[in-house]
């Protein structure tokens, strides 16, 4: 049985205006296009007083996204970059659920194990100075050692062993793609990740290794002469 889109919730119908983003192809979406959606969707709840029909309001909408209890504190949206979000798996199962009012949506997915290895590589990365400029959009201010930090590299490292752990990483993004592609995982401290988390660091990596290709030959040049 089909719920009455009036009983949703105001994270419930942000859901709603996320899903549709999402299966139009555009996520990550920005958080202007999602207040944009949710207030197409359901200018009653989303409009601005006053100009419901005219306007959004943003300051509702941002709220119920960023804030204390949103619905990227509740797992249900990931932050992608500077105000960009992609849905969660949990978060389209809770949007099948209210739609489609079905019980069995309720019930848990099961998490993918990550090793203990790959769960200490993914938190450093996480935890990284180069995820957090990235994150912020001060991709401008990136620096080399941040690079070589996230990729836990040092500037003794000879050009095969370099050649080698660069390649490792690329690797290490491709298996977890296809572990993630059914499941989210979970750290061991609850934190969840996701194949969109996965994609970000993976996007990290590729630009950073773009970016500081002239510094890792040079680094390949030098380390050769040992």
């Amino acid at each position: 049985m089909t719920t009455n889109v009036d009983e949703f919730t105001v994270p419930e119908k942000i859901l709603l205006a996320a899903d549709h983003l999402d299966k139009q192809g555009q996520s990550p979406f920005s958080a202007e296009a999602l207040t944009v959606a949710s207030w197409q969707k359901f200018p009653k709840t989303f409009g601005l007083k006053g100009y419901t029909d005219q306007f959004p309001d943003n300051n509702k909408i941002l709220a119920a996204i960023m804030g204390e209890k949103g619905l990227a504190k509740r797992g249900w949206l990931i932050k992608m970059g500077q105000k960009l979000y992609a849905l969660t798996r949990e978060g389209r199962t809770l949007v099948r659920r209210v739609v489609e009012g079905d019980a069995d949506n309720d019930k848990p997915n099961n998490h993918v194990r990550l090793a203990r290895d790959m769960e200490k590589s993914l938190l450093g990365m996480l935890d990284s100075s180069a995820y957090q400029k990235f994150e912020e959009n001060r991709k401008g201010d990136l620096t080399f050692a941040d690079a070589c930090r996230f990729w836990g590299v040092t500037e003794n490292m000879k050009g095969d062993l370099l050649d080698d752990r660069l390649r490792d990483i690329r690797k290490f993004f491709m298996d977890l793609d296809r572990k993630l592609a059914d499941a989210d995982a979970e750290f061991s401290t609850g934190r969840p990740f996701t194949a969109g988390d996965n994609r970000f660091l993976s996007n990290i990596h590729r630009y950073m290794e773009d970016r500081f290709d002239r510094h890792l030959n040079l680094l390949r040049s030098r380390s050769g002469k040992h």
